[in-house]
């Protein structure tokens, strides 16, 4: 339970978010969802490429329902911000609904303008380059496009031991797989898996640029909540280092933890949610032996 000092803390640190700096982070979430709906609209729906996530399913139920693909994406989003919202708390998902709905919009305005290639190669590099750099611009802002993310988000807290990406990694296959039973089509299946994984390559570098993995030394008075999470939401394996306080004179447990470039940006989440005055470094990590990483013997062969 947060002290009254704590929470006197936090409410400064985003009383010192300036005006200016929401309004960017709108703006570039704005940008983000225009993109994001150029690349279904015009590259992967009109070509029957359903990529993993609640776009997939919507593309997918587009032509069951005949229902437009933007208004579905809303829809089947109603119930997982709803999740969202009594798991994480309104503040962590109000950039999330607003990005949802503006994909939605967004979506269903330029569905009309229909394809710009028919090449579904063409379409497939087009739709998985834009996706992926929306997609980075949103989560660079401290928001998501909703859907999967917030449901793994809420698996991972009931089930600790589940790994994210095997769970990305398992709706993506079973909503890719869906649509080749509904297009009839196992091209544009294969098409569609190229989407996810061109996606997800893509993504990476938009976040992370070609590091392998960060390298983390967190220091804050709440070491112990920050650990706990680290370990519960990322399962990944976290030292401490001791250290003094030059200053105070206190001895601290700093935290020092290896992590794969995909999950750096929940780690900073969660230092952000728990202590937002701590003090963090994040440096590159090109080079990693031992358990989960690159063996001693084997790699440089």
């Amino acid at each position: 339970m947060a002290t009254n000092t704590e929470k006197r803390r936090e409410v400064k640190y985003f009383e010192k978010k300036s005006l200016k700096r929401r309004i960017r982070d709108y703006v570039v979430i704005t940008v983000s969802a225009f993109i994001y709906a150029v690349a279904i609209s015009l590259f992967l729906d009109p070509n029957s490429l359903a990529p993993g996530g609640v776009t997939g399913i919507a593309i997918i139920l587009n032509r069951v329902t005949e229902v437009e693909t933007g208004t579905l994406i809303f829809l089947i989003n109603i119930p997982i911000i709803i999740l969202g919202v009594w798991k994480f708390g309104i503040r962590f998902i109000l950039s999330t609904m607003y990005c949802t709905v503006l994909i939605s919009f967004f979506t269903n305005l330029l569905t009309p303008f229909g394809a710009v290639t028919t090449d579904p190669f063409l379409a497939t590099l087009a739709g998985s380059g834009l996706m992926a750099v929306a997609l980075g611009w949103v989560f660079k802002t401290g928001s998501t496009s909703g859907g999967t993310d917030v449901i793994i988000k809420v698996l991972r807290l009931k089930f600790p031991y589940l790994k994210t990406g095997s769970l990305f990694l398992l709706t993506d296959t079973i909503i890719v797989t869906a649509s080749a039973f509904v297009f009839r089509n196992i091209d544009r299946a294969l098409y569609a898996g190229m989407v996810v994984f061109i996606t997800s390559v893509l993504l990476d570098l938009v976040l992370y640029g070609r590091d392998g993995a960060k390298l983390i030394y967190i220091i804050s008075d709440r070491s112990e909540s920050i650990t706990k999470r680290i370990l519960e939401e990322l399962d990944i394996g976290v030292t401490y280092v001791q250290g003094t306080g030059a200053y105070s004179g206190k001895d601290k447990n700093v935290i020092m933890c290896v992590i794969r470039k995909q999950l750096a940006y929940k780690a900073e989440e969660i230092v952000k949610e728990e202590d937002p005055l701590a003090f963090m470094i994040v440096t590159s990590a090109n080079e990693i032996y031992g358990e989960g990483y690159k063996s001693y013997f084997s790699e440089k062969l």
